[in-house]
């Protein structure tokens, strides 16, 4: 059955419209005819069984015939990955929508070849989150992750804001696995964290000057292993550590 996404503000009614990308695809791509049943994703848990009611030239529309709601997951997973080159990114954030993340950072650190700033920096984040959008479509995600504008580590260091359990990905000596960590939380507070952020650094690392604000604002270094992992490997290795210690009871 195809997947389609629709704004969950547009998803009102017993009757939707689909118009613009997800029009033309449905339309001219696929070639929907009335009567054929789809589904639509809002990215905020729900998933809508349609049927075609009608379709013109640029418009769809469709008759909810059912829904279902998703739970958030239980616990808000940051991804804050530098910016590899090329559209490596890309592919980053597909697999880091099929991976769960509720937010993904790019970041502009002093080892990314990419700069970008203002303008070019919202373009990115918004192709990148269309780019999301195609993902939940692909693997049917309940929820939309937000993708950011890029930004520098001391912007977002900035913010000040409240992660219950901050990881950072180091090939530094002072490292633990993760799962020493998540021990430790749960013995301190009888659950899981609600919230949790993984650092993920360019090719060569983070240089030891960001390491140090990184840590300094919280974050507990992580080993990957003893390979050194390319960005886009790394980055589905922890998340995937994420998702285990989250689902699996801790001993």
């Amino acid at each position: 059955m195809h997947r389609f996404y629709l704004p969950s503000a547009d998803c009102t009614g017993n009757m939707m419209r689909l118009d613009g990308r997800e029009a033309h695809h449905a339309l001219h791509v696929l070639r929907l005819e009335r009567g054929e049943r789809v589904t639509v994703l809002d990215g905020a848990g729900n998933e809508f069984l349609c049927d075609v009611e009608n379709a013109s030239r640029h418009l769809l529309v469709l008759a909810v015939k059912g829904k279902k709601t998703a739970p958030a997951l239980p616990c808000s997973i940051t991804l804050l990955v530098a910016i590899p080159k090329g559209k490596i990114i890309e592919s980053i954030i597909q697999k880091s929508v099929e991976l769960g993340v509720a937010r993904i950072v790019p970041l502009l650190t002093e080892r990314v070849v990419t700069q970008v700033d203002g303008e070019g920096a919202e373009h990115k984040r918004e192709k990148w989150q269309q780019i999301a959008i195609a993902a939940i479509k692909q693997c049917g995600a309940p929820w939309l992750p937000r993708i950011e504008a890029p930004q520098t580590i001391s912007g977002f260091l900035a913010r000040n804001e409240k992660i219950e359990l901050p990881l950072v990905g180091s090939l530094q000596t002072e490292r633990r696995h993760p799962r020493a960590y998540f021990q430790e939380f749960h013995g301190q507070h009888g659950r899981l964290p609600h919230s949790a952020g993984v650092w993920i650094g360019p090719e060569g690392d983070f240089t030891l000057a960001e390491l140090k604000a990184i840590q300094d604002s919280g974050a507990l270094p992580i080993t990957l292993g003893d390979l050194t992992l390319r960005v886009e490997t790394a980055t589905v290795y922890c998340l995937s550590i994420l998702n285990y210690e989250l689902a699996a009871p801790t001993c």
